[in-house]
């Protein structure tokens, strides 16, 4: 019986030593890199050569903390393969919700939104301003897992430096001397000088001649490519006629109130000429076509899309009007409503301003007198508009009379184009918009 005990004792005694030099269970640790599941232990070993239990400070991958959304740069259109970053409205940490933008990107052609697909906080912009990103390519990431963020609360403000400073000026003011100074000794007056002639300095009068750098945007340098492209390339000539608008300002007059009511929107002046260049258009196919300089062959297309210029908040944009020789005055009218509020908004697609067959300018919105535009390539001619003044005109009686004529510019590809179908086309539209009848009856 006492053997047995002895035995027991002793038993207890081994299993107490064996827990105590066990190893712990393994833990990532900050003093080592063993992730969960490991075997190997980081700890420090003490007089008896027994390894401590390292701190626990846990450590989870990413992919274990946040379920993260990759945002990749969208398609903005089939010629497109990159833009440039203009615009972060939102920094990383804020929170976004859908369709908030996160990111604007410019194109040769048009700016793009960017916008968030799930709501959440925004962990990271692959890219900063004037940045090239590439279509297809992460943009930015998004945590859709976090909630709605508080206002950050304003950084304290600095203590005013006021009492210091007021502090240290008694200590920094000098005593008063005890002693009173001497007084003063009477000194004999001195002429005055005489009187000199003072030349000013020319650099006197100028005022400020500071100088301002900004970088040209992607749109800009594009724009400024393709014209220089246009002159280069197109053997460009400028022919000119003026038009009466008298009855054309009239049948708007008589009929605006009626078109307003019935079609609901304005009756302009855009209209009249649309339509008049498609007739002149569809008259003389020359004017619609364009020379395909890789096969140097002249292709002719049998519809018109006009491009027209519309203002908008970055400057003059040109959607496209599709098949005009479809269109009424009240579509046309309508079409360019459209294009006007979508420029006003900046939602015009890069689709609205693909395109385009002849296109109109007026710069007489602006107070142009006249002018020479420049073709939108591959087009091979431009109607300019400008401003409509009173001039004296002789009439059809030999008459001296004040009519409002307007001047009309007409740039063509002199290489496609031959001066007799460039005169007979422009002098077709002044004819058109002068007597507005022979849209009507499509003389």
């Amino acid at each position: 019986m006492i053997l047995c005990r002895m035995a027991t004792t002793v038993t207890a005694r081994r299993a107490a030593i064996a827990l105590t030099t066990r190893a712990p269970p393994a833990f990532a640790t900050t003093s080592g890199s063993a992730s969960i599941g490991s075997n190997k232990i980081y700890g420090k070993s003490n007089s008896n050569n027994v390894l401590s239990p390292p701190s626990r400070s846990y450590h989870f991958g990413s992919s274990l903390m946040m379920p993260v959304k990759i945002v990749e740069v969208p398609t903005m259109g089939d010629s497109i393969t990159e833009g440039t970053v203009v615009d972060l409205p939102v920094a990383p940490g804020d929170y976004v919700n859908i369709d908030d933008v996160v990111v604007v990107l410019e194109t040769d052609k048009v700016s793009v939104d960017v916008r968030a697909t799930e709501a959440g906080a925004l962990v990271e912009v692959m890219g900063e301003i004037d940045d090239v990103v590439e279509v297809g390519s992460p943009l930015f990431r998004i945590d859709t897992d976090a909630e709605g963020g508080e206002p950050t609360p304003p950084p304290p403000a600095a203590p005013p430096a006021a009492e210091e400073t007021a502090q240290a000026a008694p200590a920094s003011t000098p005593a008063p001397s005890s002693t009173s100074p001497p007084p003063p000794t009477a000194k004999e007056p001195t002429p005055p000088p005489a009187p000199t002639t003072e030349i000013r300095s020319a650099s006197a009068f100028l005022g400020q001649r500071n100088e301002r750098r900004t970088k040209m945007s992607r749109m800009r340098q594009r724009v400024a490519s393709r014209l220089k492209d246009a002159q280069n390339t197109a053997a460009m000539l400028t022919t000119f006629q003026e038009v009466d608008m008298g009855n054309l300002m009239k049948m708007r007059t008589l009929y605006k109130d009626a078109f307003l009511e019935k079609h609901d929107v304005k009756l302009g002046f855009m209209s009249a000429f649309v339509q008049a260049s498609t007739a002149a258009l569809q008259e003389l196919p020359a004017v619609n076509a364009f020379i395909d300089d890789k096969t140097n062959e002249i292709v002719y297309r049998e519809y018109v899309d006009v491009s027209v210029a519309v203002a908008s908040p970055g400057g003059l944009v040109v959607p496209v009007l599709r098949n005009t020789e479809t269109m009424s005055f009240a579509d046309v009218e309508r079409s360019i409503a459209m294009y006007a509020q979508k420029a006003r908004e900046g939602s015009l697609s890069l689709d609205d301003m693909t395109g385009g067959t002849f296109t109109i300018s007026n710069g007489g919105v602006y107070g142009s007198l006249m002018g020479t535009p420049i073709i939108n390539p591959p087009q091979s001619a431009i109607l300019g508009m400008h401003g409509t003044k009173m001039r004296a005109v002789v009439d059809a009686k030999g008459d001296v009379v004040a009519r409002p004529m307007m001047y009309l510019a007409l740039t063509y590809d002199h290489r496609l184009i031959d001066g007799r179908e460039g005169v007979t086309f422009l002098k077709s539209i002044a004819e058109k918009i002068a007597d507005p009848s022979r849209l009507l009856l499509d003389v």
